[in-house]
């Protein structure tokens, strides 16, 4: 009895178990054994990569440099200097020449606003003229008698206040008059009409004024007429 038990528990197994037992193994290999495999065979070449890095970099730098290739390398350095020198210095060019354009075009914007006035105001100067000299021959003694002369004060009063409010005008935009009477002559702001000899004046001197002069923004918009002391001798 005992030996028939004893021989049931080691039996060999049949033809068909085998198999069954072969199919497990098998799928087992395939959904659990391979992708270890794999996993570990990456693993393993990344370890290799970085081993074959290091060793290039640590022979690159335990490699010597002869001297032909420093002065080449030297040489190339100077020259990328000198380029890099070169290509700032036509950059800040290129920006101070910019700039130059945008200060010339903003004054002559400025300018264009200031002067576009000029003509115009050059034509109203002698409308200004023909007041001044309707003024200047009004006698001074009938002004002075208010009351005889009345229509004449009023008038002369009248003429004299369009003359000051069209200069206040003119003043507004940047145009101002100016009278050299004894002053030294300056033929940049005054036209001399004549020259006389005048007792107890200094030759080349301002004595009389026939038309005064005008300026805008500080340019001449129209010289003085004037008359100049004369040197007696002739100097």
């Amino acid at each position: 009895m005992f030996r028939t038990a004893l021989s049931k528990a080691y039996r060999t197994p049949s033809l068909a178990t085998a198999a069954a037992m072969s199919r497990g193994l098998a799928g087992r290999s395939t959904s659990s054994v391979i992708p270890r495999r794999l996993y570990s065979d990456k693993s393993e070449a990344a370890t290799e990569n970085k081993e074959t890095t290091e060793k290039a970099s640590e022979t690159a730098e335990s490699t010597p440099v002869s001297a032909e290739e420093f002065e080449k390398i030297k040489k190339a350095s100077v020259e990328k200097d000198a380029k890099l020198k070169e290509l700032k210095d036509a950059y800040l060019r290129s920006l101070a020449d910019a700039e130059n354009i945008r200060n010339r075009s903003k004054t002559e914007v400025e300018n264009t606003k200031v002067f576009a006035i000029q003509k115009f105001a050059k034509d109203l100067l002698d409308t200004v003229d023909i007041l001044e000299l309707a003024l200047k021959h009004v006698p001074k003694e009938h002004l002075a008698d208010k009351v005889g002369h009345k229509s004449l004060v009023d008038l002369f009063e009248g003429v004299d206040m369009t003359r000051g409010s069209l200069l206040r005008t003119l003043e507004r935009h940047g145009v101002e008059s100016f009278d050299p009477i004894d002053k030294p002559y300056d033929p940049n702001t005054s036209h001399a009409l004549y020259q006389a000899p005048i007792p107890g004046k200094t030759p080349g001197t301002v004595f009389a004024v026939e038309k005064r002069g005008y300026v805008i923004k500080g340019r001449v918009l129209r010289s003085a007429q004037v008359g100049v002391v004369l040197d007696p001798s002739g100097n």
